[in-house]
Formats: C-alpha cells, structure tokens, sequence
C-alpha cells in the first residue's frame, strides 16, 4: 500500500512539473510564466519530495525516519524562498523596464512598449 501511495505522489508531482514545463513554454511574456514557475517549484516539489520520505520512512528505523523529516525540512525551506525569489525576479523584470504582454482589440499581439 505504501508503494501504491509513493507512485501516485510521484506521478503527481511528475505531471505538475510537466504542466509547469509547458507554461513557462507556451506562456507570452516573462512576468506570465513566472506563475508556472511557481507552481512547477510549489506543487511539484511537494508532491515528489513528500514521496521520496514515505518511501524513506517505510524502513522504520531512526536512520530513515531523519532522512524524511530533512527532505521535509527542504520542502519547508523551498516553501518560504520561492515566493520571495518570485518577487525578486519580478522586481528585477519591472526596474529593467519589461512591459507586459497585451492583446489588442484587433486580436494582434503587442507589447506595452510597441
């Protein structure tokens, strides 16, 4: 059952950084694909490392049971920093001057600064 548990996480957090992949991809400009961004390094993250200490857990002895709680604790870690480098990156975007993507009325697409 717990191997049954630890695929399912994997493949989970495998299709969230699949999906994540594709929209930082398909997305037009560098402040839209930051949000894939995000959610590649949050859900992704979660689900996959969260896998790897139930599968480390499964042995039952202090030694993996110390293991899981670290790889919970880069979770905790990756939870508080990526927003912050998010809106970093953003900043940088903004005092660099990039504008973001717009559609026009006539269904062309243009930059701000177009």
């Amino acid at each position: 059952m717990l191997n049954i548990t630890v695929i399912v996480l994997l493949f989970l957090g495998l299709f969230f950084f699949f999906a994540g992949s594709v929209g930082i991809l398909r997305f037009p400009d560098f402040y839209s694909r930051l949000h894939p961004a995000g959610k590649l390094d949050s859900m992704g993250l979660l689900l996959t490392m969260s896998a790897m200490a139930l599968y480390t857990v499964g042995q039952w002895n202090l030694g993996a049971f110390l293991t899981a709680i670290k790889i919970m604790l880069i979770v905790v870690f990756i939870y508080i920093t990526s927003p912050t480098a998010t809106h970093a990156i953003v900043d940088a975007g903004v005092r660099a001057g990039l504008t973001p993507w717009i559609r026009s009325d006539k269904g062309t697409e243009h930059d701000l600064a177009a």
